[in-house]
């Protein structure tokens, strides 16, 4: 599932339910390209000499499920987990937040982490896997108070100060981890 916003023009549109805002994996802020980037766009749309764009797939459809595949066997140690449910805990106890987010964003955070570590050559997930998706994974998931919005403090924020503020578990050999938690040490 993919949809777009344009944060200008909300004339005619509602703001998704927080229950439907939940099942989307991810709310990512694209912003403006850069001033080389934009040019790209223009140099490009001026050589193909037309509107239309034609995609080239990057990959088929069974290497894709093969790749989901590769990212269920990567690894997540139980001091790894327990922090993810300790993030996740914390969008939901603290007093800045109406509704924290649900299990279903342990679930997420859960798979991004998974797939970081893959994408970055691991077959175990380390806690900077876990920083680098929380905000992705989380931000949306809450309901800040309103008197949060007065002050321009967005969920991204509020989901940073939880990771500033939640213990990062120690750091493990985490080949050596998995192997003694599977028996094979």
């Amino acid at each position: 599932m993919l949809a777009t916003q344009n944060p200008i023009e909300y004339e005619g549109t509602y703001p998704l339910p927080e229950a439907q805002l939940d099942r989307f994996l991810v709310r990512i802020g694209v912003g403006y390209p850069s001033r080389d980037a934009e040019w790209e766009m223009l140099d490009r749309r001026l050589e193909r000499q037309v509107d239309e764009v034609t995609i080239a797939p990057v990959v088929d459809g069974p290497t894709l499920l093969g790749m989901q595949r590769a990212v269920e066997s990567v690894h997540v140690s139980e001091p790894v987990g327990r922090y993810i449910v300790d993030l996740v805990r914390a969008t939901r106890e603290t007093p800045r937040v109406q509704v924290g987010a649900s299990p279903r964003g342990s679930l997420a955070v859960l798979k991004l982490s998974r797939a970081r570590a893959a994408v970055h050559g691991r077959d175990f997930v380390t806690p900077d896997d876990v920083k680098a998706v929380a905000v992705a994974a989380l931000a949306h998931r809450m309901t800040l108070r309103p008197e949060l919005w007065v002050q321009r403090v967005r969920g991204d924020d509020v989901v940073q100060e939880i990771l500033d503020s939640v213990p990062t578990p120690a750091a493990e050999d985490e080949p050596e981890a998995a192997a003694l938690s599977s028996g094979d040490a």
